[in-house]
């Protein structure tokens, strides 16, 4: 668990019923994206069982994924957008017609780890997704919904759970929607949801998740403040490229 506090620059690990194990790092001493020892304001943890391995969106405060070993919590490689060396300097606004950053913008709010070893990261402010090998490589980028400025619209992933995972849920908390994505391809197939407070509806769909039966399930911040499911009912043909609010039978 991270946290995005003025002061937070550690992780805890518990137990699945809630017993302390450990803590990374120290609260209020990071010194930026380099720091070998603390992080700053973690976004998101995701867990890579086959390679024993935490993947980190170190994003709030530094502008890094970070990789951890699963048992001792010790760092072992990191880096920024485009596999650079994270670099702190600020970076100037998001605008569509500028040439992509080549620093991650703040937050770097999520990475996520497919069961092939594709790591994708959430660069919201840059309404873009990089996508990495587990050693920092850089594989290639898309952007989505490249008009939203402010927090932009790459704010959390989820994977369909099919064998291959054909499918990239994206949770886009500026225009209160969810798109589905190709993951061969990032090409975007589908978006679902509006704003507003009614079932099917968003404010601030702020993360996203997957069961092993494909349901999604979706928190929201801001006035949201709650979590919605949407039931999987198997595959279709898409007939519309927004499919508006999707209401409960």
């Amino acid at each position: 668990i991270g946290g995005n506090g003025p002061d937070d620059g550690h992780i805890l690990k518990f137990t699945r019923d809630g017993t302390f194990l450990l803590q990374l790092g120290r609260p209020g001493v990071g010194t930026g994206s380099n720091d070998p020892e603390n992080f700053g304001r973690v976004a998101e943890v995701s867990i890579d069982p086959d390679g024993d391995e935490v993947f980190v969106a170190d994003g709030y405060g530094n502008k890094r994924v970070a990789v951890l070993d699963i048992q001792t919590g010790a760092l072992k490689r990191y880096w920024g957008a485009y596999g650079n060396r994270p670099d702190d300097a600020p970076v100037p606004p998001y605008r569509p017609e500028d040439p992509p950053a080549q620093q991650f913008r703040s937050p770097l709010h999520c990475a996520e780890i497919s069961d092939d070893g594709l790591v994708y990261a959430c660069d919201r402010a840059s309404d873009r997704i990089q996508v990495f090998m587990r050693d920092g490589t850089f594989v290639r980028e898309a952007f989505v919904a490249t008009e939203t400025l402010g927090s932009g619209s790459a704010w959390d992933i989820a994977l369909s759970r099919d064998s291959e995972q054909r499918f990239l849920y994206l949770a886009d908390g500026s225009n209160k929607k969810v798109h589905i994505l190709d993951r061969e391809t990032l090409e975007v197939l589908t978006t679902f949801g509006d704003g507003g407070r009614q079932p099917g509806q968003f404010i601030g769909v702020h993360s996203i998740a997957t069961d092993s039966e494909g349901n999604i399930y979706t928190t929201e911040t801001y006035e949201g403040k709650r979590l919605q499911k949407f039931v999987f009912r198997g595959l279709g043909t898409v007939r519309e490229a927004d499919q508006g609010v999707v209401w409960p039978n």
